[in-house]
């Protein structure tokens, strides 16, 4: 794919990820082998509260094709085929979840050196459409998203934002949910291979006066173990604990307080990823 200004999701994922990835309450366990055939098999098992949730998947590679299996204990079934580069300088996916024939999805991938586009359109009847745009840089991109239902014949969304990224830092800014809502994020790596970061979020939602803001940052303790932690505006403080216990095998310990209600028992989350 040629490097250029990436999708519109990746527009404030960096802060996405620094402020949610791998925080949890839940204890999950998993674990993945791989076949001489380029077969990738993983087990996982999900404990939420009083409920047990679990599910094998399988992930083949051959060439520029990637086929994707997942079963849960509930018998859904997901299948997901990624094709890169069937026309130049595009990845199509195709996806599919059973027993629901109608959540048959295709999306178009196109990438340029100053642009993405990006088109969704769902296999049924009256398909739901996505669209969306960047133009710009790795530097600095603009972009902008909409939905169309064409059962109603009305824009299920549309949004608009910018990220702007240096060697050290890195900030956007999206407008949401058909403009109510504008948030604002901004990232500052503390080292050069930028495994420690602090950075922010501010949500604001203009309908309702809400406003949210997280804080956090993620800090390397050695080359095999990380600290996070977050707070917001709410008094919700989370932290997190990952040690890489081998090559590709993670333990995660995080746990979420209330910082309002101090009697409340702490909630925490316990995972272990196993590859070899």
């Amino acid at each position: 794919m040629n490097k250029g200004p990436g999708l519109f999701s990746d527009i404030g994922k960096k802060a996405k990820d620094l402020l949610t990835k791998d925080y949890g309450t839940d204890k999950k366990f998993s674990i993945s082998t791989y076949s001489d055939a380029g077969v990738a098999f993983t087990s996982a098992a999900v404990k939420k509260g009083g409920f047990s949730t679990g599910d094998v998947a399988a992930l083949y590679k051959y060439n520029n094709a990637v086929l994707d299996f997942k079963v849960d204990t509930e018998s859904n079934i997901s299948v997901t085929a990624t094709f890169t580069d069937i026309v130049p300088s595009t990845k199509t996916i195709a996806s599919l979840k059973l027993p629901d024939y109608n959540s048959g999805k295709v999306e178009v991938q196109y990438f340029h050196h100053h642009a993405t586009f990006t088109t969704a359109i769902g296999l049924n009847q009256t398909p739901a459409i996505d669209l969306s745009t960047t133009i710009g840089t790795p530097t600095i991109v603009f972009g902008a998203e909409a939905g169309y239902d064409t059962a109603s014949g009305k824009f299920t969304k549309y949004t608009a934002g910018i990220s702007v990224e240096k060697p050290d830092s890195y900030a956007s800014i999206i407008l949401a949910d058909k403009g109510d809502t504008i948030r604002v994020s901004h990232v500052h790596y503390l080292d050069e291979l930028k495994r420690s970061a602090t950075g922010g979020e501010i949500t604001r939602r203009f309908s309702t006066n809400d406003n949210t803001f997280t804080f956090g940052g993620s800090f390397a303790v050695d080359n095999l173990t990380v600290v996070k932690a977050k707070l917001n505006n709410h008094g919700t403080l989370g932290a997190l604990l990952q040690h890489e216990l081998m090559p590709k095998s993670v333990l995660t310990i995080s746990s979420e307080f209330d910082t309002k209600a101090l009697e409340k028992t702490p909630r925490l989350g316990l995972s272990l990823a196993l590859r070899p």
